[in-house]
């Protein structure tokens, strides 16, 4: 059988009966069986252990070292949320760098699950009148200010409702996900997205040994394959074992908290209810978990987008 580079080409062409009889034959490869393989909420933990250690060992004979990729659920009593502190973001970008060396998106050409705006003061916060691609000598540079973005957990997220295959939805926790294999590329839910945090993978990963963060989550930074969408995951690796989000560990200013809205004495349940706090395109009804404020000096009025 002829090998294809999308789920959706394959599906396309090789009818369910092949497929049935493919199986029944015992001719099911890794390709073959990542193409019919149910969806990841469908299965069985014996099968997700299966799954799991089946991408282990393609991978450990790959890059020839070892990778350890857990599938921790949900905690209970746990939602996800983000603040920004856009008084004390210089713009040095290093929240960028932390989640590529985290996450094992691709390099060429580049993928970046996290983006950082450059503003001037006098424009307030104007998307279309930003920069994303700058480089002065020193930051923060003089007269501007500086708003990331990545995915903002909407609590009514559109890209789910776009998807046609369910390739993707809202875990417990509030962090919505993706499952690679089930994605076709259709890029419905890139163009549902009004954050522009969904992410076309239109390289095969192409990452050397010393490249890869070997510790992986099935849902989060596992290696993707070429023609899938992704997208932040508030490094879902981390957080579900109690740890923050690389960038929010590298920021060198504090400016990103990342915490549980359920808990009242979370730093981030503080912020929401104490701070000035402000969502991107809140007219749209997306209900971000992920928030910005001014903590000290007001550079801009959020309120005109």
């Amino acid at each position: 059988m002829k090998k294809t580079n999308s789920r959706r080409t394959f599906l396309k062409n090789v009818s369910l009966a092949s497929i049935s009889a493919l199986a029944l034959s015992g001719c099911v490869g890794n390709e073959l069986e990542r193409f019919v393989r149910c969806n990841f909420r469908e299965l069985s933990e014996e099968e997700k252990a299966r799954v799991i250690k089946g991408l282990e060992a393609d991978y450990r004979e790959r890059y020839g070292m070892e990778f350890s990729i857990g599938s921790e659920p949900a905690m209970e009593g746990v939602q996800f949320a983000y603040a920004i502190d856009l008084s004390r973001c210089i713009g040095c970008r290093k929240c960028v760098s932390a989640c590529v060396e985290e996450n094992n998106p691709s390099r060429d050409p580049q993928v970046h699950w996290t983006q950082v705006f450059r503003m001037g003061k006098e424009k307030r916060i104007d998307f279309e009148n930003s920069t994303l691609y700058y480089d002065p000598e020193k930051v923060p540079e003089k007269d501007h200010f500086y708003v990331p973005v990545q995915c903002h957990q909407c609590k009514n997220p559109p890209c789910v409702k776009a998807c046609p295959v369910k390739a993707t939805w809202q875990e417990p926790d509030g962090i919505t996900v993706v499952d690679y294999d089930w994605c076709i590329g259709c890029r419905y839910c890139m163009a549902a997205c009004p954050y522009g945090a969904r992410h076309f993978n239109w390289g095969a990963p192409g990452l050397a040994g010393s490249e890869i963060n070997p510790s992986m989550h099935y849902l989060g930074n596992r290696l993707r394959t070429k023609g899938v969408v992704e997208k932040c995951t508030f490094c879902i690796q981390r957080v579900r074992k109690g740890k923050n989000p690389a960038c929010v560990d590298i920021c060198p200013m504090g400016a990103r908290k990342m915490g549980n809205l359920l808990d009242q004495e979370s730093e981030v349940r503080f912020i929401i209810e104490n701070m000035p706090v402000f969502v991107l395109k809140q007219e749209l009804n997306t209900q971000p978990r992920f928030y910005y404020y001014f903590g000290e000096k007001r550079v801009a009025d959020p309120l005109r987008m």
